[in-house]
């Protein structure tokens, strides 16, 4: 290549060109031309320069026939229409052809562009750009190229390097392109210039350019470069520029082409797209279309044959066909593209050793992003391979993304992960290898499991939600073969299951490897585990009651163990369980048994649960003073072992004990220092039951512009929605300030019905105390007696004071007379 700063250098005839691309190839004149579908005779005249300038469409499909991409093509045409192109012993040359539309790499472009400035002299002195074949380093550096020329008056020229180039035949080129006869009159050709060399391909003859740059660059110290291939030169002053595949839209974006086409990749595949058929994108498409550009990985090429498959299918039908097996694309839809997906990922994986290749085998089992220390326990099972070096050299052949600062999250780019994955199960390394992925993944979420509770909690399941998508993988594959494992892994999540909402899918998975009979001679201590985390997602869906033989089973394991964490779980587990079940006896006194155990053992923060759960049976039994002291208690132990969000949730449960004594100015505000404090620790549930009680304290006490508000909270961004518990009694208190008696006893019904069977039923108790005292209606009256009758025998439930207070003597005297 050279640009206009240089002089034109005659190459080699077409015929030389043609003949030595044929050998290259393997294949002989007949072939050729069967092939390219035109006459022997012609490829007979070309090669003989009897047709120096053949027609175009011939050139096409000559190139076409031998399979050449990338430089090799543009090479190939230009020494066609007569331009200098290179012989039949590599290097060749040719002008810079025009840089093509070049899509989503504008950020690459810039950077490069500065770096290559001839007035950094703190810059490097060449750039390699290395990646898949296919990833568009070509496009790229010829864009770079055209930029960076005006600033270089020396002159930007190039060369292709081809397979089996000399030191010697890459300096040759070198001078050529630049216009003059020998590597050594380059000196007074640049004269002190600045010049930019193009080197394509350098992996063809890596040795060879290494030592031709090393040369030239010591030398000429005006002089710098700009390389492609799959792996860098190797030079010292060299910076290398690992080239990404384009950046496809994420799984949340909108649902409008809108939304998505900005992301280059979704223009790569549009672009493509309108040249093999007219029409817009219809609306039906944008959602497969953003699936598809996500599958392919944003990787060029893949979304060039997949464009070109725009022909005969609609994008939903491409992505049901090759969305599964991207490796299998193939074709030729555009200049620059390879013959096929495979081919280009297997490239560069040849260039790995044995080793490198079984580690890339290991990590291709990851689906999410994933840290150093993940990639050295997957590939520490009897591997020499280090993990730094392997990660490093990966980066370096374009095979791996990175992301972070202070701390690295590595990817392979999709369709090497699918490679490596084909490749493993072909060499038989498969099983072993989602084997280890699995260990791995329990080892990781057993770790991470103890940090599940307390102040700890959001951030330790974020870190598992880092990796939700190896969990899930890692279950299904151990389910299936390594049951042990997976009944490891699964005991160690019902947190995290039950903080993201995933209760039901995770109790189904703990039943199905409880029941497995290949865990029935699992670790007694893991199987303990996966009981009582049974129970507790169980509790979670209103099935608790189905799960109690599974906690005390667990309990009667953790004490037959001596594990004290176990025990205080199970009995913490076991009081929620009864309590459910309208065993509030049993309930008191598994909290009982808890707080016992917490305090022979020095648990702190769990003798501050168990002070926070027995105050419910304190107001249930309407004893208030009680229940203030057991909550100052959870204060004080909570501040001592630092546990912030206890200390919010004592908070709020004392804003409760106010607003039920009757002391609204005091649990209003107490009641919003709580909900700032549970805001702080992210604990959405608690914070809506405490602006609940903020509501209703607010309402009783008058201010209802307030309690208001908080209504407009609690009820979202839906208000004609049917309301929950929380919104429908906050409205009933409000609608009882304003007189509006009927609402009121409405809102206080559907309070209950909405309560009903809920974790604690006094919430439903103080419903029907609002039904008695403001309905109109003596039948609804009479009902609701009758069960705030039933409630408060079955659960043991005392009334309280200012509850007997609202009732009024009548009611009394109903309810007095309930069997």
């Amino acid at each position: 290549m050279t640009s206009d700063h240089g002089a034109d250098q005659d190459g080699p005839g077409f015929d030389a060109v043609l003949r030595s691309y044929r050998l290259r190839a393997k294949l002989t004149q007949e072939e050729l031309a069967a092939r390219a579908g035109v006459g022997v005779r012609t490829v007979r005249d070309l090669e003989r320069g009897r047709a120096s300038r053949p027609q175009r469409t011939t050139v096409e499909l000559l190139a076409a026939a031998l399979g050449l991409a990338g430089a090799d093509r543009i090479a190939f045409l230009a020494a066609a229409r007569g331009q200098p192109a290179g012989a039949s012993a590599p290097p060749r040359y040719v002008r810079l052809p025009p840089a093509g539309d070049l899509i989503g790499r504008d950020g690459d472009v810039a950077e490069l562009v500065t770096r290559l400035a001839p007035a950094r002299d703190d810059g490097p002195r060449g750039v390699t750009l290395v990646g898949l074949a296919g990833v568009g380093k070509t496009s790229l550096a010829l864009t770079v190229a055209h930029r960076v020329a005006p600033a270089h008056p020396g002159g930007v020229a190039g060369i292709v390097v081809t397979d089996g180039s000399t030191t010697g035949e890459v300096l040759g080129g070198v001078a050529a392109v630049f216009g003059v006869g020998r590597p050594d009159d380059l000196a007074p050709r640049f004269a002190g210039r600045s010049a930019l060399l193009l080197v394509d391909a350098v992996d063809r003859a890596s040795e060879a350019v290494a030592e031709a740059l090393s040369r030239l660059l010591r030398q000429h110290p005006t002089l710098r470069f700009l390389a492609t291939g799959r792996h860098p030169v190797g030079l010292p002053t060299e910076r290398v520029w690992p080239v990404a595949p384009l950046v496809a839209p994420p799984e949340e974006a909108g649902p409008e082409l809108a939304d998505v086409a900005g992301y280059p990749a979704v223009a790569l595949f549009l672009d493509r797209l309108a040249r093999v058929r007219g029409g817009p994108v219809e609306p039906d498409d944008v959602a497969p279309l953003s699936a598809l550009v996500r599958r392919l990985g944003g990787l060029p090429i893949a979304l060039e044959l997949a464009a070109a498959r725009g022909r005969v299918l609609t994008v939903a039908e491409i992505l049901d066909r090759y969305g599964d097996r991207v490796l299998d694309l193939s074709g030729r839809p555009a200049p620059g593209a390879v013959v096929s997906v495979r081919e280009a990922v297997a490239a560069s994986y040849r260039l790995l050793a044995p080793d490198e290749q079984r580690a890339l085998h290991r990590l291709a089992t990851f689906r999410n992003r994933w840290s150093l220390d993940l990639a050295e326990a997957v590939i520490a099972d009897g591997s020499a391979t280090d993990a730094v070096h392997l990660l490093d050299r990966l980066l370096e052949l374009g095979l791996l993304s990175a992301r972070g600062a202070r701390a690295f999250r590595f990817r392979l780019l999709d369709v090497v992960g699918d490679f490596a994955l084909e490749r493993a199960a072909a060499d038989g390394d498969l099983p072993a290898a989602r084997h280890r992925h699995a260990e791995v993944m329990a080892d990781l979420a057993q770790g991470i499991a103890p940090d599940l509770k307390g102040g700890r909690l959001a951030e330790a399941a974020a870190r598992l939600d880092d990796v939700a998508g190896d969990l899930g993988a890692a279950l299904t594959f151990a389910a299936r073969e390594h049951p042990h494992i997976a009944l490891r892994l699964a005991a160690a999540l019902p947190r995290w299951w039950r903080f993201r909402g995933r209760d039901v899918t995770g109790r189904q998975w703990l039943r199905r490897l409880l029941a497995d009979p290949r865990t029935a001679d699992a670790d007694p201590l893991v199987r303990a585990w996966a009981k009582v985390g049974l129970a507790q997602l169980a509790l979670e869906h209103g099935s608790g009651t189905e799960e109690i033989g599974s906690a005390e089973a667990a309990l009667a394991d953790f004490a037959a163990l001596g594990d004290v964490p176990g025990q205080l779980t199970a009995h913490t587990q076991l009081a929620a369980l009864w309590m459910t079940a309208g065993g509030y006896e049993r309930a008191r006194g598994h909290g009982a048994a808890a707080l016992e155990l917490a305090r022979s053992s020095g648990h702190i923060r769990d003798m501050a649960v168990a002070e926070n759960n027995l105050t419910w049976h304190e107001i249930r039994e309407g004893d208030l003073g009680a229940a203030r002291d057991r909550l100052a208690e959870v204060d004080r132990l909570a501040g001592r072992c630092g546990e912030h969000r206890l200390r919010a949730v004592a908070a709020a449960n004392l804003a409760e004990v106010e607003r039920l004594d009757g002391r609204f100015e005091q649990a209003a505000r107490l009641g919003r220092d709580a909900m700032a404090e549970l805001e702080d620790v992210g604990d959405p549930g608690h914070r809506r039951r405490v602006l609940a009680t903020v509501g209703l304290a607010l309402a009783e006490s008058g201010r209802v512009a307030e309690a208001l508000d908080v209504l407009a909270e609690l009820r979202g961004p839906e208000p004609q929605a049917p309301a929950d518990g929380p919104a429908a009694i906050v409205e009933a208190a409000i609608a009882l300030r304003q007189g509006e008696e009927k609402r009121a006893a409405e809102s206080f019904a559907a309070a209950a019905e909405a309560y009903a069977g809920g974790h604690d039923p006094r919430d439903t108790v103080e419903a029907l105390v609002g039904v008695v005292r403001s309905s109109p209606d003596a039948e609804r009256r009479q009902e609701a007696v009758a069960r705030l009758a039933e409630l408060c025998r079955t659960g043991g439930i005392t009334l309280l004071p200012r509850e007997r207070e609202l009732l009024g003597p009548e009611a009394l005297r109903e309810l007095e007379q309930q069997p």
